[in-house]
């Protein structure tokens, strides 16, 4: 007799290839970046200057390490254990700090373009060293100062948002946001624990988790997501996807998340509280992982009593574009993280215009979360992580 091996359903199997291909694109730019960084800061910090060999081959090697560091973590990622977290630690630390010493290093090339027609002959060699130790000392004192900001634990950030359909009856109605929490391969469930325990101190009437929950499978990291079931709301706990949660199978964690007593919303809409409507949609980019999933806004808003307000919890501030135009009254990103790292955030808003706080267009407002957690590096610089109160008012 003749054992059938089980076939994966048409969609499952776009969707994994999909979730293949997005990770080789991915992987691709990451290393060509990467390659790229490592590359110029060896040839502006280490050839440049003509340091003596000894010293030469020795900074050579060390980024050298250092890359190679980077690249086995890209590769090793999905493994468990002391001996992976502690390379997870080491690449995305270096990564954090490469950054900060390219962008440094970006700023001394214009500085000497300007005033290099007037320096001396035989000042160059003397002046590429003051250079490197310069943009050495600036880099490392900068990364202190983000592993710290990094490291630390979540702000409170509270705002106050008037809406003009905002029914009076819940005037000063509290949302506890918190978005990008990114447990996986550096956050684990102490950092879930944290963000529980300082959201229930705020006792706030509704919990929303906009997107990019997690780095990894359910088989994973689904243990360490746990302690998130001690969140509690008199109007409950809700959640939209991230790209990230997609990058690590959506459809899983909007089970996990369930049986830990959180509602997913995923281009849909529900009454609460019998006074407003709370919307959500799935990430914006979804389809390009899931050919079933992405977002959906029209769906979610369909049929909805114009009358009432709405409040729409969405990963990716862009959304808004659209959630203006269809007479949404406050929608809750995240997404950007305010940049993270500065000067990043110059980066994010080329593609984004909304990187962080509360926006406006017409009667709609919008709020974008820098993030609860981190992504890639362990810091954040200029763009402290937060945990928001959100006090919605009658601006009747």
């Amino acid at each position: 007799m003749l054992a059938c091996a089980a076939r994966r359903p048409p969609n499952e199997r776009l969707a994994l290839t999909r979730r293949w291909l997005a990770g080789i694109a991915f992987l691709t730019l990451f290393l060509s970046v990467g390659v790229g960084m490592h590359v110029y800061l060896a040839e502006r910090l280490v050839l440049a200057p003509a340091w003596p060999a000894s010293v030469r081959h020795a900074a050579l090697g060390a980024l050298a390490l250092a890359f190679a560091a980077v690249v086995a973590q890209a590769f090793l990622r999905r493994r468990r254990g002391s001996l992976s977290n502690a390379l997870a630690w080491a690449a995305y630390g270096w990564l954090g700090l490469a950054f900060l010493l390219v962008m440094t290093t970006l700023a001394s090339d214009v500085v000497l373009a300007l005033v290099g027609a007037a320096l001396p002959e035989g000042t160059v060699p003397v002046l590429a060293r003051g250079r490197a130790l310069l943009v050495a000392t600036v880099g490392l004192a900068a990364g202190a100062v983000a592993l710290g900001q990094g490291l630390a634990p979540p702000r409170l950030r509270r705002v106050e948002v008037p809406l003009a359909r905002w029914p009076r009856a819940l005037d000063g109605f509290r949302i506890a946001q918190i978005s990008d929490l990114h447990i996986g391969p550096l956050l684990d469930r102490r950092f879930a624990r944290t963000v529980a325990e300082r959201v229930n101190a705020l006792g706030a009437d509704l919990v929303a988790v906009t997107g990019d929950l997690v780095d990894g499978s359910v088989a994973r990291v689904g243990a360490e997501v746990e302690p998130l079931a001690a969140l509690r709301a008199r109007c409950g706990v809700y959640f939209v996807t991230g790209n990230h949660d997609y990058y690590s199978g959506a459809d899983g964690w909007v089970a996990r998340m369930a049986e830990l007593g959180w509602r997913a919303l995923r281009n849909e809409r529900l009454a609460i509280d019998g006074g407003f409507d709370l919307a959500g949609v799935d990430d914006r980019h979804g389809n390009l992982v899931d050919p079933d999933g992405g977002e959906d806004l029209e769906r979610a808003l369909a049929g909805r009593d114009p009358s009432r307000a709405v409040v729409l919890l969405a990963h990716d501030p862009t959304t808004f574009k659209d959630a203006s135009r269809l007479g949404v009254d406050l929608q809750l990103s995240g997404h950007t993280h305010g940049g993270q790292i500065w000067p990043f955030r110059w980066f994010v808003r080329a593609v984004v215009p909304w990187v962080e706080g509360l926006h406006r267009v017409g009667a709609s407002a919008l709020y974008v979360s820098r993030g609860t957690g981190f992504w890639g590096p362990p810091m954040r610089l200029g763009a402290p992580a937060e945990i928001t109160e959100i006090t919605l008012r009658s601006a009747s």
